[in-house]
This record gives C-alpha cells, sequence and structure tokens, in this order.
C-alpha cells in the first residue's frame, strides 16, 4: 500500500513538473531604454573618449589601388598623439617599425637596417600605413570608432530604431555629405556607417563587428572601411585587444648601427 501510494506521489509531482514546465512564460530579456538622439550621440563621443591607451594585435589586409597588402602587427596607441605600429613576417620576425606622433614620425625598416625620419605631412602617413586618412581619423579607425564630436548638440536629419539598431543620419549641407550610422542598442557600438556625398555617390563605408565589452566599452575585434574615393579599403582582426593600462606606451629606439635618412 505505501508503494502504491508513494509511486501516485511520485507521478503527481512529475505530471505537476510537466505541466508548469509547459505553461512556464517565455522569459525575455529586457529591453534596454531607448535613448534620444542627443544622448545617444553624446554616449557615443564619451566612449570614444574613454579609450586613452590602447594595445592590440592581429593581422591585417591593406587594398590600395588594386594592390593588396597581408601583413601580422601589433599597434600601439596613446591619445592624443602617438601610434607606435609594428609589421611582423612569420614567425614573429619584425619587418619594420613605425612610431608618428601629430608632427613627427620614424620609420625603420628592418631588412634594409634602414630608418626614415622626418616631420609628419599626408603623404608620409600615405606611405607607412598604406591608406590616405588624417592623423586623427587613423587613430579612430584602428580603434573602431567614429568621431562624433561635430554632431554633438545637433540633431539629426532623421533618427529611428529598426529591431535592434539606432540608425542616426546628418545631412552636412557644407559638405554636401550625407552620413548614416546604425548602433547597436544594448551595447552602444556602431556597426556600420555610410558617407555619401549629396549627388548619392558613396564616399566611405565601414562595418564594426565581433564585438567584445571591454571596461564596459564596445570594442570591435573585427573592422572594415572602404574609402570608395580613392579605391582604398582596410581590414583588421584583432587577436587581442588591451586598453587603458598604465604599462601601455609607445617605445622604440633606432639600433645603433642604422642607416638613418633625414626627410
Amino acid at each position: 500500500m505505501k508503494n502504491y501510494i508513494y509511486e501516485i506521489s511520485l507521478i503527481t509531482v512529475l505530471f505537476a513538473a510537466l505541466f508548469n514546465f509547459g505553461c512556464a512564460p517565455v522569459s525575455t530579456s529586457v529591453r534596454p531604454e531607448i535613448l534620444s538622439s542627443e544622448r545617444l550621440v553624446d554616449k557615443l563621443e564619451v566612449n570614444r573618449r574613454r579609450i586613452r591607451s590602447f594595445d592590440g594585435t592581429g593581422s591585417l589586409i591593406i587594398n590600395s589601388g588594386g594592390i593588396e597588402n597581408k601583413a601580422l602587427f601589433k599597434i600601439i596607441l596613446v591619445k592624443p598623439d602617438s601610434i607606435q605600429l609594428s609589421i611582423m613576417g612569420p614567425f614573429g620576425i619584425e619587418l619594420g617599425d613605425a612610431i608618428v606622433t601629430n608632427n613627427h614620425y620614424i620609420f625603420y625598416d628592418a631588412l634594409q637596417n634602414t630608418a626614415y625620419e622626418g616631420e609628419v605631412n599626408e603623404n608620409i602617413l600615405k606611405n607607412i600605413f598604406r591608406i590616405d586618412l588624417p592623423f586623427s581619423d587613423l587613430m579612430d579607425a584602428f580603434l573602431g570608432a567614429v568621431n562624433m564630436t561635430n554632431h554633438l548638440y545637433k540633431k539629426p536629419t532623421s533618427y529611428s530604431v529598426d529591431n535592434d539598431k539606432y540608425i542616426l543620419t546628418f545631412a552636412d549641407s557644407s559638405n554636401q555629405k550625407i552620413e548614416t550610422y546604425k548602433v547597436d542598442i544594448r551595447q552602444l557600438g556602431i556597426t556600420d556607417f555610410d558617407i555619401k556625398s549629396f549627388s548619392g555617390d558613396q564616399l566611405f563605408v565601414g562595418s564594426y563587428s565581433d564585438f567584445s565589452l571591454i571596461e564596459n566599452l564596445a570594442v570591435p575585434y573585427l573592422i572594415n572601411i572602404n574609402d570608395k574615393q580613392n579605391d582604398q579599403t582596410l581590414s583588421i582582426k584583432y587577436k587581442s585587444i588591451i586598453t587603458n593600462k598604465p604599462f601601455i606606451h609607445t617605445d622604440f629606439s633606432v639600433p645603433h648601427d642604422a642607416n638613418v635618412i633625414k626627410w
């Protein structure tokens, strides 16, 4: 009799568990607060500025004028004005080092044991990094960031929410450009941007993906930028990223036996 009662009780418990499981409401994640356009732009710019130093390693592909260059690299950025880029070959062999500030550069060709040194200009940046970008934009490109300073305290031409993305559009009549940005609602990272002329020609296209939250900042590990005006593309795939640590600093000295050419 006791066994019979035990079996009935067990069946009742299992039935109740199954019933509750079947009727349990589907859990849904809480949708984050929808920000106004002004607060969104402010947060994006604050987050960009919060990265004060950056150390990343990975691979990059630069295609300029139909010529493709692939390399393993290490980059160190220290705001506001220092970039150090090391290019490595197979087995971690260092091929070249470049350290660039707003007004000075050193580029060391390890294979030729030759260093080039001089003042920074647009042509020098293009020759070193193989892509035609101003210094500040170059720094943002490696960070997977977009400078939104010019859009602070401005209302966008259009603003909407599409599923999990904010969509911001700014029409700049003075420069005859239309800028569109897509931003992940939850992580507040820019995932896509598109810059067109008023006539509809695409000038710049970019996408950032594979985000990781580092110090509560959405940092992309995959970066793709297409400068359609100059037929240039930059693709970066980071393997490791460190930010805002006191040990991150640029550190390069030309070997004492190197041939130094000043330009």
